[in-house]
């Protein structure tokens, strides 16, 4: 499957709400994900680990609202732009939130994502 394929088809489930499909179907194995942010969820290896912060943010964020704008593609490459609106559930917080992920594909699978805030 080409780049703009799995571009495609993961910005698709990410528009649909199917954010665990698109991660299980996608992501590879070693998967790496940067945040850009301190703390034990900065770097995360490996695709339970990455699926593990994921439930982590699902459980510490009342979504509001949530979009997504692309793909846009660049070799190997392609970003999705997200718009994010939460409240932390810890603080009563509500978050704003624009966003890009930046997502690199290995073998027909995404092996590392990056995240710009």
């Amino acid at each position: 499957m080409s780049t703009e394929q799995i571009a495609k088809d993961f910005t698709a489930l990410l528009k649909e709400g199917k954010h665990d499909e698109a991660a299980s179907r996608f992501n590879a194995e070693d998967i790496v994900s940067y945040e850009n942010m301190p703390g034990p969820m900065a770097v995360c290896r490996g695709k339970e680990a990455v699926r593990q912060k994921g439930e982590w943010w699902a459980a510490h964020h009342e979504m509001h609202d949530f979009s997504s704008e692309g793909p846009y593609l660049n070799g190997d490459q392609f970003a999705v732009r997200f718009h994010v609106d939460v409240t932390v559930k810890e603080t009563g917080e509500r978050r704003i939130m624009d966003e890009v992920g930046l997502y690199t594909i290995g073998d027909g699978k995404i092996v590392e994502e990056r995240f710009f805030y």
